[in-house]
């Protein structure tokens, strides 16, 4: 069947009753009571088949590993020998199809040494309920005679973390409760010192509301906010995943556990007698609720992914209520866990019945994370820098592992770290080559070739000579570079383009740095080029100033791989328009800087590279930006001052949008939002609306110092911040980077 998403977990009922009889278990206290009729034990020959199904269906699926959770009631209960028989049959029935990963769910009565000794044996990780001190146990896990678990679950977690079994220790699991001591409840469970902490809401629906002792809606959260206060006062001394899930999603992350966020489900149940349901908290709702008429004797796995119950938990931001669809929060709760939703009249299409709850607590969390979630390449170009020129060498690290094996690049790469290791004269030049953009353009270009299988090593290999040769003039290094040429020449990318042969011809020449420039020697003779050598061979990367405390911006049309943008590059411009080029430059400068001096002094952070492009500008005038590295700027040759103006403006907030998206999440993509813009036709997603908004504040501010406002472009931008402030996909930094829009338009307005 096609769209199925395949089962990564199953629940193995084991035994389906329990030494304790907690007033707050799904299974025995709530609406369906189907535990009654199945059998206490699970038989073999459910064993053997669950262990084929699973098998069967991790082939089909090609999953590299499946985890089964050995669950009851109280698995413990079926005893040593069943639970050996559960982990040889699925050990072997996996063997060279899938990773097998075992846990089991207890309550850790009858856990001893006979058991950690199986479950050492089989690798086995234990997980164990226990909801805080004896004070908050007490309240809900007792005998059926009213007699406390507290110190035999105690007993349990102790020889759990002894020195043989430590490494089977997986966690504990809290079912919370409003009435005790969260900060107790907290150091009970850290003192115990478990690897995980999850923290679960007691299951409810609308039908069957949560106790709120203080007929608070937000009363679980303020619980939760209370726990998560002291987990930061205590330095987050365990992982404790209801927050690490929501910390992960409003990062753009996945969601780490089934109760929040929007993850498809991807787990089965399988009952003593065979029986396949759906995930188990639905016998909450009403009698029935996780049934699927299926087993494992007759039907496969694929049957139940089939199921209009699972699907429905299974469709992401679809499967929730359209409340829910329209909340800010909604990647990070998810419409909370799907039992929480229930209500008699539709089902399941609302908000769960912890909907306040929820919405606290994530806003909790974000409100008192936000300024260290934040990441810093937002507001500081410094680290932002640095961030991208990581990202080219691991882009560059990446494409040397794909062409390794390759002689010459070998050997470009040896030339390569020669030049690092050559003290900071060494590193300082290739450093400047390496962030040079265009360098980017070439590294992605490269690893294109090498992922579709494209010959390419040889072109690689000549641009990374090239590369490093430049580094050793730049840092007038004593090493060996050694140069290829084709068609009669070879660019040095940041220095110029150097002619030694005619057109047409190849070779190969040695590069060495002299007391007033450069030498190339290719065996029958020497040229001599460089700054100071004026010989029409020798192309120097021209430059401009845009200011006289700026760093000079390179006018670069000679790169071969400046041809990123979406329009092409020009060719060499003539001495005489590049001086025309400068002065149109000069003047546009000036105008945003006499216009615009926050956003011009914005543009000029960073700003290392302009291209001049084919062409006039395009409607509106905006500049564009390529496939490259930050710091670079494609200009239309032919545009006028007050466009140019425009283009370096626009061009800007582009390239510096792009740079951020290359190295931190401004939101995730893993939804199907879409969203009115101002501006188009049809619906967009968050990227392309931000993308609009970032240009558009600049823009107006501009115009309204030169031309007058457009009419009703503010009124768009402010519709516009209002629906990313409510885009559930922006991340905090995201929502960071709007707050940032949001004020440079109120600057406007003024």
């Amino acid at each position: 069947m096609t769209g199925l998403i395949a089962f990564r977990e199953i629940v193995l009922k084991v035994h389906s009753r329990c030494d304790l009889a907690c007033d707050h278990c799904y299974v025995y206290e709530h609406a369906d009571q189907s535990w009654r009729a199945r059998p206490k034990v699970i038989s073999p020959e459910v064993i053997s088949q669950t262990a084929s199904r699973l098998a069967e269906h991790a082939r089909d699926h090609a999953l590299p590993s499946v985890t089964v959770i050995l669950h009851g009631g109280e698995p413990l209960l079926a005893g040593t020998a069943r639970l050996r028989l559960v982990c040889e049959e699925f050990s072997r029935a996996l063997t060279g199809i899938a990773t097998l990963d075992l846990r089991i769910h207890t309550n850790g009565l009858q856990l001893s040494t006979r058991y950690l000794d199986l479950f050492a044996e089989f690798g086995v990780r234990v997980g164990i309920s226990l909801d805080g001190d004896r004070a908050a146990n007490d309240r809900h896990r007792r005998f059926a005679d009213g007699r406390t678990s507290h110190p035999l679950v105690l007993a349990a977690v102790a020889l759990l973390r002894s020195a043989p079994y430590r490494h089977l220790y997986q966690g504990l699991l809290c079912t919370v409760d409003v009435a005790n001591d969260p900060v107790a409840v907290l150091d009970a469970l850290v003192e115990l010192e478990p690897p995980r902490v999850d923290f679960l809401l007691p299951h409810a629906t609308w039908e069957t509301p949560p106790v709120r002792p203080d007929d608070a809606p937000d009363a679980y959260a303020r619980w939760l906010l209370r726990i998560f206060d002291h987990w930061e006062r205590l330095g987050r001394p365990v992982p404790v995943r209801l927050f690490e899930s929501v910390l992960s999603t409003l990062r753009g992350g996945p969601s780490l556990t089934e109760s929040l966020g929007l993850a498809p489900t991807d787990l089965v149940v399988v009952e003593t007698d065979g029986t396949l349901e759906q995930v188990d908290s639905l016998k909450s709702a009403f009698e029935g609720a996780a049934a699927t008429g299926f087993n494992v004797f007759d039907h496969a796995f694929d049957r139940v992914a089939a199921h209009p119950g699972v699907r429905a938990r299974q469709l992401g931001l679809a499967g929730v209520s359209d409340s829910c669809r329209r909340c800010p929060v909604v990647r990070s709760c998810g419409g909370g866990l799907y039992t929480h939703r229930y209500r008699d009249r539709n089902g399941f299409d609302n908000p769960s019945v912890y909907c306040t709850d929820l919405r606290e607590l994530v806003d909790g969390v974000e409100g008192r994370t936000a300024s260290r979630e934040t990441a810093p390449q937002l507001s500081d170009p410094a680290e932002l820098a640095r961030s991208q020129e990581e990202l080219t060498r691991i882009l560059l690290a990446r494409l040397n592992a794909d062409l390794a094996g390759d002689p010459d690049w070998a050997h470009a790469w040896e030339l390569v770290a020669a030049v690092e290791r050559a003290g900071q004269a060494g590193a300082d030049a290739l450093d400047a080559v390496l962030d040079h953009p265009f360098t980017r353009t070439w590294v992605l270009a490269a690893l294109d070739a090498a992922r579709e299988g494209l010959p390419g090593g040889a072109e690689a290999a000549r641009r990374l000579t090239a590369l490093a040769a430049a580094a050793v003039l730049r840092g007038g290094l004593d090493l060996p570079a050694e140069v290829a040429y084709r068609d009669g020449e070879v660019y040095l990318p940041t220095l110029g383009l150097l002619r030694l042969g005619e057109p047409g011809t190849e070779g190969r020449a040695s590069l060495h740095v002299t007391d007033d420039g450069y030498v190339a020697r290719d065996g029958r003779s020497e040229h001599r080029f460089g700054p100071a050598a004026g010989d029409a061979r020798w192309q120097p990367v021209r430059t401009w100033s845009p200011g006289p405390d700026a760093a000079p911006v390179a006018l670069e049309d000679l790169d071969p791989y400046r041809n990123c943008f979406p329009r092409p590059p020009r060719l060499r411009l003539g001495s005489g328009e590049t001086e025309e080029w400068r002065g149109r430059l000069d003047r546009a400068w000036a105008l945003l800087h006499k216009a615009v001096p926050g956003f011009a002094r914005a543009a000029a952070t960073g700003l290392t590279t302009l291209t001049p492009l084919a062409g006039g500008p395009r409607a509106g005038g905006w500049g564009e930006a390529g496939r490259h590295g930050p710091g670079a700027l494609g200009v239309p040759y032919a545009a006028g001052v007050r466009e140019t103006a425009l283009a370096l403006l626009t061009g800007r907030r582009r390239t510096r949008l792009r740079a951020l998206t290359e190295v931190t999440d401004l939101y995730a993509l893993d939804g199907e939002w879409q969203h009115r813009s101002p501006w188009r036709s049809r619906p967009v997603p968050v990227s392309r609306l931000l993308a609009d908004v970032h240009e558009r504040v600049a823009v107006e501010a501009y115009r309204r110092a030169t031309a007058g406002p457009e009419p009703g472009g503010s009124d768009r931008i402010h519709e516009a911040l209002e629906r990313l402030s409510a885009a559930a996909e922006l991340t905090v930094t995201g929502k960071r980077l709007v707050a940032e829009l949001r004020y440079e338009l109120k600057a406007v307005d003024a």
